[in-house]
């Protein structure tokens, strides 16, 4: 019984690593954008948001 167990644990560890790796990577990609890049894309969606014809709150 205590076999188990342990497999259990080392499955448990081992998603909680994959997740690790998961929020890592996506931490990379939001810092990879600059400032500029961030504000040229929301000043994109606006313009496209506005063509659309939707107002802003």
């Amino acid at each position: 019984m205590r076999g188990i167990w342990k497999w259990v644990g080392l499955a448990g560890v081992a998603g909680v690593v994959a997740g690790g790796v998961l929020v890592a990577r996506d931490q990379r990609r939001r810092n990879a954008y600059t400032p500029e890049d961030i504000r040229a894309r929301l000043h994109q969606r606006v313009a496209e948001a506005d063509k659309a014809g939707n107002q802003p709150r």
